[in-house]
């Protein structure tokens, strides 16, 4: 018993619910499918989980300092647009790594600075980040169809099919981005005095101010970092579908919220790791692919994705309040 309480303490309460959560999910698709416990399976959930996740990490910080992104879709679409745009310029499929090289600038380039945008006017006009992101969304999304005429943009050079669709060390390629990018978040987060001035804006931003915290520069780096991680996920996306296309992902958006929620963070700010999200991701990852397998409709996966939701939140009071009784009684 005592093992398994310091087994409790060192992984947290948090972790130790979503791995049972992930363990249940599995053990029961694999019960309903022979399917599930496939290398096929596996390789397909390693290829797909990378965009959402990426893309939840560029959600996660803006809601740990109290407030949301929910421009990151078409930040990341029009960041994979540059690429395009700089490979198109190039020769297209006869383009060269120095191009890719280009276009990889010019996308991190466009994602940063939409960031920027909303981070300066979020930070110094003191508006709030949800009226400033659907607006910067709805731009992106007007100009991107202005740009592309509503269609897709294609042809790039054969070698980023490596990115989107090949290995290393036997591993997919998007996933080792895609868990770089995690660590490094991680390390940002519990480490650096930007990730402590994240949780304490979060938390409370006038003290923060009174502190002695430049919020204005913390909030203007919050969303410019998340742009360009967006940037990442348009490049990975570009790769993977070998073309772009402004309403690549939508269904998504909502998605990373859920999967910020499910991993612990606090909707208010102030609260939130990255390991949490990240098994959160997996849970997710795995119900899909499960449900698909089964042959159940994509909206049920929709909507066993909202009840699972409801459930953590249920438990959590649960936990809380006994957790609150338990200490009365002591």
């Amino acid at each position: 018993m005592t093992t398994m309480k310091r087994a409790y303490t060192a992984l947290g309460s948090e972790n130790v619910f979503l791995i049972g959560a992930l363990i249940a999910v599995v053990i029961g698709f694999s019960s309903a499918t022979p399917l599930f416990m496939t290398p096929a399976n596996f390789g397909s959930m390693a290829f797909q989980l990378p965009e959402l996740g990426l893309l939840t990490l560029a959600m996660m910080v803006p809601i740990l300092s109290g407030g949301l992104n929910l421009a990151i879709i078409f930040q990341a679409n029009i960041s994979g647009l540059a690429l395009a745009a700089v490979l198109i310029h190039f020769g297209g499929v006869d383009a060269g790594y120095d191009a890719f090289a280009l276009g990889v600038a010019a996308a991190l380039a466009v994602g940063g600075i939409s960031g920027a945008v909303m981070g300066l006017v979020v930070a110094y006009m003191g508006a709030h980040p949800i009226l400033v992101s659907l607006a910067m969304m709805i731009f992106l999304r007007g100009l991107g169809e202005f740009l592309t005429k509503g269609g897709d943009i294609s042809g790039f050079p054969p070698f980023m099919e490596t990115i989107g669709h090949g290995y290393l060390w036997g591993i997919p390629i998007p996933l080792l981005i895609f868990l770089g990018a995690a660590v490094v978040w991680h390390i940002m987060l519990r480490y650096t005095k930007h990730g402590f001035s994240v949780y304490m804006i979060g938390s409370n931003i006038q003290a923060s101010e009174y502190s002695g915290l430049n919020t204005r520069r913390t909030l203007t780096m919050i969303y410019t970092i998340s742009g360009m991680v967006c940037a990442i996920a348009g490049i990975l996306m570009a790769a993977r579908f070998n073309s772009v296309r402004v309403g690549h992902g939508e269904a998504l958006l909502l998605v990373t919220v859920l999967a910020c929620f499910l991993g612990g963070l606090d909707p208010f700010g102030g609260f939130g790791r990255v390991v949490p999200v990240v098994l959160a991701l997996c849970m997710l990852q795995a119900l899909s692919s499960g449900l698909n397998l089964i042959g159940a409709n994509q909206h049920l996966s929709t909507a066993v994705w909202g009840l699972f939701l409801i459930g953590v939140m249920a438990f959590r009071w649960a936990a809380s309040r006994l957790h609150l009784t338990n200490r009365r009684r002591s």
